[in-house]
């Protein structure tokens, strides 16, 4: 087996290359709480950019007049970014050393937040945003590889109970921080909060986090890594652009497909042909990692994709003020938080497959919930059904984050934390992408089915039509129908939207019985020699 090179880092120990990321005994609660709070930070205001700067998007579109199609590659140029570089966490992590990396990501992110928040025009915003995305895309796989390395084996569900809240936290609680900020002070301040945030974040990893072995003789895979950023990329281009670019219709989505498909394809035949890959196919031998992919995919499509269709449905069909909004919607963040504290307390007293199984039946009882909205329904019904949800994606996030690291090897750990979350966030790409796109079209479809009603013979329409403001024989008394038979098709889209994410997660379901039960107390990291 191969050892680390001589000239590693003054406090990284000369360890064997495949036991760099075996936990260092000894660490005290002080300083284990300080490491908590520093990457907890760091992950934090990553997964707050995530949907912060969303609310800000249309005071920035008046502030540098930019068009809609023109002020999307601000939240573009991030999502892309951060989903082509965060592969590139396990290689850098082994080449330049973990603690390195993760001081490097947060100074560059808290500097790029500065400058997004000084732009003073459009492309600059959107070259500082790209910026951003390319520093924050280690901080969330970083921080989880740190916490599970830096608790013991049998507190790895609190470990993870921690890093979920910031996780789950921060796109939840983005848009009603960005629309108070973006209300009171101004869209560049959604940019500035990073700042002190992040300067603490840095503080506290250069005080506390423990360098890791450096393996210099890990050699960097440009073929595979170009491969991948072709596949990831066009992907994200793809998914992002194609409803305002009417998807297939266009010749930029039909490129973006044919670049997606050829990139993939040639990144899969070039890790199980290539001696030393950009991502060795032995990492998915661990069936519970591999599984726990999927679900992580699953959990990134409901996370996102139902915070993308409330805040439309609340202010377009309910008429709530955007920081109304905020307030309702933060509700969910409590439900997360409770229900990670309780995972965080039963850790290794319940089958981790009963938990991830209970938050799958809250997540689809709240969606069924969400099926039967109406536009009459109260601020409650909205704060009731998302607190559900919230408690059953923490029930689902943090033993699946567990279970899915316990049996996998040390020397994957880099990677495996990346992978994680590139396959969550590949989930909210495309569990946005098609709910939204499924919106509009049911909407269309709804609107001609409804339509079908709307004749001079609709008994009931004509009975209705006798005050006057729905007559059928005037212009007014059309306009007026129009407008509810458009209001009544937008309203039952969202539902028929809540119910696709229902079914979807219904489907996972049967993935419980694949996943092993870890063994007591963790099972050993698997470091044998080659």
């Amino acid at each position: 087996m191969a050892q680390v090179a001589s000239d590693v880092l003054p406090d990284a120990p000369e360890t064997n290359v495949l036991e760099t990321n075996v936990p260092a005994p000894g660490v005290s609660a002080s300083k284990r709480g300080l490491i908590t709070a520093s990457v907890m930070l760091a992950t934090i205001i990553q997964a707050l950019d995530t949907t912060i700067a969303n609310v800000a998007l249309p005071h920035m579109q008046g502030s540098m007049s930019a068009t809609q199609d023109q002020i999307s590659w601000v939240l573009t140029s991030y999502i892309v970014a951060a989903a082509i570089f965060l592969p590139l966490t396990g290689f850098l992590s082994d080449r330049f050393g973990r603690k390195r990396l993760m001081l490097w990501s947060i100074a560059g992110f808290t500097i790029t937040s500065m400058l997004c928040g000084a732009a003073q025009n459009l492309p600059q915003v959107v070259i500082f945003r790209l910026l951003q995305g390319i520093f924050g895309a280690a901080l969330v796989p970083l921080s989880q590889s740190i916490l599970l390395d830096t608790y013991p084996k049998e507190k790895h569900s609190q470990a993870m109970a921690v890093w979920g809240m910031g996780v789950v936290l921060g796109p939840i609680l983005g848009p009603t921080l960005g629309g108070l900020l973006t209300e009171h002070y101004s869209w560049r301040w959604v940019f500035y909060i990073n700042v002190p945030l992040g300067i603490l974040a840095l503080l506290g990893v250069m005080a506390a986090v423990t360098e890791t072995a450096i393996n210099k003789a890990r050699h960097f895979d440009l073929m595979g890594f170009a491969f991948l950023s072709l596949g990831i990329g066009a992907l994200q281009m793809m998914l992002d652009r194609g409803e305002s670019q009417n998807w297939f219709n266009s010749p930029e989505i039909v490129i973006e497909c044919i670049l997606m498909g050829l990139g993939f394809y040639w990144f899969i035949s070039h890790i199980f042909t290539y001696k030393q890959p950009f991502i060795e196919p032995a990492i998915f031998k661990d069936r519970n990692f591999s599984i726990g992919l999927i679900f992580m995919f699953v959990v990134g499509i409901i996370l996102l994709a139902t915070m993308a269709l409330l805040p439309p449905f609340l202010q377009n069909l309910l008429g709530y003020p955007v920081v109304d909004v905020g307030l309702v919607m933060a509700p969910r963040g409590m439900g997360v938080m409770l229900s990670m504290m309780i995972v965080g307390k039963i850790a290794g007293k319940i089958d981790p497959r009963l938990q991830v199984g209970f938050g799958l039946i809250l997540t689809v009882i709240s969606l069924w919930e969400m099926t039967l909205f109406n536009t009459n329904i109260s601020s409650w019904d909205i704060v009731r059904t998302s607190v559900v949800q919230g408690v059953g994606l923490g029930f689902i996030f943090v033993p699946l984050s567990a279970i899915a690291f316990a049996s996998l090897e040390g020397r994957f750990r880099n990677e495996g934390t990346a992978l994680f979350s590139l396959t969550r966030n590949i989930g909210s790409s495309i569990g946005i992408s098609v709910v939204m796109a499924e919106l509009q079209q049911n909407i269309q479809r709804n609107h001609a089915s409804f339509a079908d009603y709307i004749t001079p013979y609709n008994q009931a329409l004509a009975k209705v039509g006798e005050s006057g403001h729905w007559d059928i024989a005037t212009t007014t008394g059309l306009v007026a129908i129009n407008n509810e038979v458009q209001r009544q098709a937008a309203t039952l889209a969202y539902l028929q939207d809540f119910q696709l994410m229902m079914w979807v997660t219904v489907a996972a379901l049967p993935l419980l019985l694949l996943l092993r039960k870890p063994q007591p107390g963790g099972a050993p990291v698997n470091v044998a020699a080659d």
